[in-house]
């Protein structure tokens, strides 16, 4: 890891992992020179750029040169990073480089998420300023590289040094010009309980673009964009991805110019957005992360799983074993009461289940969805002795003690809208749009931080709470703040994700000892910017094995499996009527954060025994499903089968899960070829106490067993001799 700088050629190179990054500065313009494998540092990377665009005529031709951080109006036609609206009515700004520094390190952002370093060897940080002298705006361009990671973290801070205001109208992370247009665009799109799902599409002339105008990321589209080469495949080509830690509106757009070139870019959504900068105040994007790999798209995801385990999650839960829960929502509904609360956790330590959460339905008087979020204390009618009671009666049965709650949402039908009707987003004298009978707090007002914060740090404070589900169950509409002018309505949606932000900061500081997990019905908000408060996020509302594969998968792309919430529900599965094995059931759940969605009571004897030895099988396993690299086998996406595997750093443990989705006729036995293994080892499976080579395993793969019925699925675990 290495910031080069050669000022005759302007040429700046930097040098992460296996991997280069090249900048030129042509003209005062930042060009894109390089990007990919890891190059010596050599006098002839000077050829890379300024030869190509010789200035003859003193005029740069923008149009095609590839850029970094591209304006409007001054001869490229292609979409810029930023735009501004100047006092004079003008729109045109022409940024040139000034100065440059390097950092050991990488500073924080201020009010926003970002990936971390415990020690400034791990990374060093380029920053870059530009000018533009007529309006006094200042934009500096930061770029960390890491040691032990092929990625590099971008964002932009602007600066006011003029004497005017300054109506910021586009204000991107990150763009890069690529030299050629031969890629193909991945991403992962979908809707409530269909999240995740993996799309691939070839780049043409044009625009091709992936968004939220939701107010969070969405379950509709993740922010996160890959391009490829069409031969790169799960393990062999380069791949290209970009990540937004965000949770708000985003936009991460694919043009290919009239040269066949490639830009993309990435960043807060600039449809109905503005900010106005006023002289000497400043504006800070959030941060894109970009990762490399010429190992395919598995090679990225396994950077992004280690960076965003290590290196983006936080706190006392980062590294620790995360507890095998049950969750009494589809057992009960709004139907309980303490008494049945308790009797589901007797269940659960029965069975070795280590946490009881209690979801909707405990505060207010919340007997369906139409009253109460906002109140939040107990509803004594269902818990006559209060949280705190019904926490240590839950603890009485050895099963730690966690807690639902919406705190970013109001009902109508509740104290605090009637006591605080300007409290949510809304604008004055218009509808307010109901979703799931409920609307959304104002965060981007102090006073109602402060609010949620107070109730919750209460509530926090005298019960025994070990685990916070914190969930956010519809998206902004008519977005307005009664507390901010007319001038600066257009930064309301940017301002609620910073007050979210400031909110988690001072309540997951306060409350170090409890784990919280974000949830927005199910994968809504399932984004780099809620990991740095949350290690872990309910993937999806669907609890259903079969469709749990595709989304697993996909959500896998980028994330790590210690972020993904799963969990076992009964059958007919409530969300799609499936009628699916407990073993297998248990198998999907079982590649992430273990738990049960269900009436633990209900269990037959031998549906005990079956979820006994589950688990007891993930307390086994668990440190190598949440720590171990994952390797994807079989593609659920293009296929009736799906296989993934964990490995330990170290290669000497692995475990492998297969899923059949469909029973087939007059089918042998298959062999199912592994990755990531030593071939040097050999390796038993623990399961039968055959030994395999490990080169064996890599190229001629393991038989499996015959699957009977449809829904089937088999795992074994390996173990180096």
């Amino acid at each position: 890891m290495t910031i080069h700088y050669e000022d005759q050629s302007n040429i700046f190179h930097l040098q992460a992992k296996d991997m280069s990054y090249i900048i030129q500065i042509v003209n005062g313009t930042p060009a894109h020179a390089y990007w990919g494998k890891k190059l010596r540092h050599e006098k002839s990377l000077e050829q890379f750029i300024a030869p190509r665009w010789d200035d003859k005529h003193n005029s740069l031709p923008l149009d095609g040169l590839p850029q970094e951080y591209p304006q409007y109006g001054t001869g490229d036609f292609r979409s810029p990073a930023y735009q501004v609206h100047l006092s004079d009515g003008s729109r045109i700004t022409e940024l040139v480089y000034k100065k440059h520094r390097v950092i050991k390190g990488k500073p924080k952002l201020e009010g926003l998420p970002a990936v971390y370093v415990e020690n400034e060897n791990e990374a060093e940080t380029l920053e870059l300023e530009l000018r533009d002298e007529y309006s006094g705006l200042t934009v500096f361009l930061s770029y960390t590289v890491f040691a032990d990671h092929n990625a590099i973290a971008r964002s932009v801070k602007f600066l006011n040094e003029g004497e005017d205001p300054i109506e910021l109208w586009r204000a991107l992370s990150a763009s890069i010009d690529f030299h050629d247009s031969d890629y193909e665009m991945m991403y992962l799109s979908g809707a409530w309980a269909r999240e995740a799902q993996v799309r691939t599409r070839p780049l043409l002339p044009g625009s091709t673009s992936i968004n939220s105008k939701r107010g969070v990321s969405s379950h509709q589209h993740n922010p996160f964009v890959v391009i490829k080469r069409p031969d790169a495949n799960e393990d062999h080509g380069d791949v290209y991805g970009f990540s937004l830690v965000y949770s708000g509106s985003f936009l991460a757009e694919a043009e290919v110019d009239q040269y066949f070139n490639t830009r993309i870019s990435i960043g807060i959504n600039p449809f109905d957005f503005g900010w106005t900068l006023n002289p000497g105040d400043h504006f800070q994007t959030p941060e894109t992360v970009m990762v490399y790999s010429s190992e395919g798209i598995g090679g990225m995801s396994r950077t992004y799983h280690k960076l965003y385990r290590t290196r983006l999650a936080r706190g006392n839960f980062r590294d620790k074993e995360r507890p095998i829960l049950v969750n009494n929502w589809e057992a009960t509904y709004f139907n309980f009461d303490a008494d049945k609360i308790v009797s589901i956790a007797e269940a659960g330590a029965e069975l070795g289940i280590e946490l009881f959460v209690l979801d909707d339905g405990w505060f207010g008087k919340r007997d369906d969805d139409t009253t109460s979020l906002g109140d939040w204390y107990e509803d004594r009618r269902k818990l006559p002795n209060g949280l705190e009671d019904l926490a240590e009666r839950v603890k009485a049965t050895g099963l730690q003690f966690g807690l639902w709650v919406e705190p970013e949402m109001v009902s109508p039908e509740s104290e605090l809208y009637k006591k605080h009707p300007d409290w949510c987003i809304h604008v004055k004298d218009r509808r307010r749009t109901l979703q799931r009978n409920q609307l959304v707090l104002d965060f981007s007002r102090k006073e109602v931080r402060d609010y949620i914060f107070e109730v919750l740090s209460d509530i926090f404070t005298r019960v025994p709470i070990s685990y916070i589900k914190w969930d956010m169950n519809r998206y902004l509409t008519e977005i307005g703040s009664v507390d901010w002018p007319t001038s600066q309505q257009t930064e309301i949606g940017h301002r609620y994700v910073l007050g979210l932000y400031e909110l988690l900061e001072r309540i997951t500081t306060k409350f170090p000892h409890i784990l919280f997990e974000s949830c927005s019905s199910g994968g809504g908000r399932f984004d780099p910017g809620m990991l740095f408060y949350m290690p872990q996020t309910w993937t999806s509302d669907t609890t259903d094995a079969i469709e749990r594969l595709r989304i697993q998968y996909g959500t896998s792309i980028i994330y790590p499996n210690s972020s993904m919430g799963a969990h076992i529900s009964s059958i007919p599965n409530h969300q799609v009527g499936r009628m699916t094995p407990l073993t297998t059931r248990g198998d999907v759940a079982m590649s992430g954060n273990f738990g049960y969605e269900m009436d633990l009571r209900t269990f037959s004897n031998e549906e005990k025994e079956i979820a006994k030895q589950q688990v007891s099988l993930y307390k086994e396993i668990r440190p190598l499903v949440q720590k171990g690299d994952f390797y994807r086998l079989k593609n659920p996406f293009i296929g009736n089968e799906a296989a993934w595997m964990f490995v330990s750093e170290d290669q000497r443990e692995a475990l492998v899960f297969y899923f059949k989705v469909l029973a087939e006729p007059q089918m042998l036995n298959k062999r199912l070829v592994l990755k990531g293994l030593n071939p040097e080892f050999n390796y038993v499976s623990v399961n039968d106490g055959i030994v395999y080579g490990g080169d064996q395993l890599l190229n001629a793969g393991i038989y499996l067993p015959k699957l009977h019925g449809d829904y089937a699925s088999t795992w074994f675990k390996l173990r180096a001799q």
